[in-house]
């Protein structure tokens, strides 16, 4: 960063660290303890739509490498697309076994970034949900290296419990790189798996 940009106030972007994502079952075992919030097993992978060859291929790559995982018990990642033209993946493991979804949302992650892909990623999930029906995703966003929760309140309503997102910052203070911008905390409404 040059003398120029610190006096303009621009800095330089942060570097997408994707090891990052290996922190979340630390994270879900303090967040379990903290809030009674439990992994489901249910992980996405968003990206900005992205059309032709060299995409399919990385696609069909992304399918047959989770799709290989024994463990899976058959289920398919499914692709999906929202309503804004973003390209979402969704990835299935045991909710007991929230390691083995971060190592398929790490290497769908790795397999677009190698691809080529890596300005297209936006952000993955990792959900949880408590016995109370409350739902949580906590969303790595690729583009900033960081995390923040996204607690959309039960029932379809576009609104967010602020509450117990900020108690889960708190929280996972220790665990995980929490984005400290909070106009940053992008609601993902209608993100496959949560």
């Amino acid at each position: 960063m040059g003398l120029l940009d610190t006096i303009l106030g621009r800095s330089k972007p942060v570097r997408p660290d994707l090891d990052q994502l290996f922190a979340v079952p630390s994270a879900a075992l303090t967040l379990q303890a903290a809030t009674g919030l439990t992994p489901t097993g249910l992980g996405s992978v968003c990206f900005a739509g992205v059309e032709g060859s060299a995409f399919a291929r990385v696609q069909q790559d992304v399918r047959e490498l989770l799709d290989a995982d024994t463990g899976r018990g058959g289920v398919p990642v499914e692709f999906s697309r929202d309503a804004y033209g973003y390209t979402w993946l969704l990835a299935r493991q045991p909710p007991e076994d929230t390691a083995a979804l971060v190592n398929d949302l790490h290497a769908v992650n790795t397999l677009l970034q190698d691809g080529g892909f890596g300005p297209q990623l936006l952000c993955s999930l990792v959900a949880f949900r408590d016995g109370d029906g409350r739902a949580l995703a906590l969303v790595y966003l690729y583009k900033r290296g960081t995390f923040y929760p996204f607690a959309p309140v039960p029932g379809g309503t576009e609104k967010r419990d602020n509450r117990l997102e900020l108690e889960v910052r708190a929280a996972l203070g220790d665990d995980l790189r929490v984005e400290r911008d909070l106009s940053r905390w992008f609601p993902v409404w209608g993100a496959p798996g949560l």
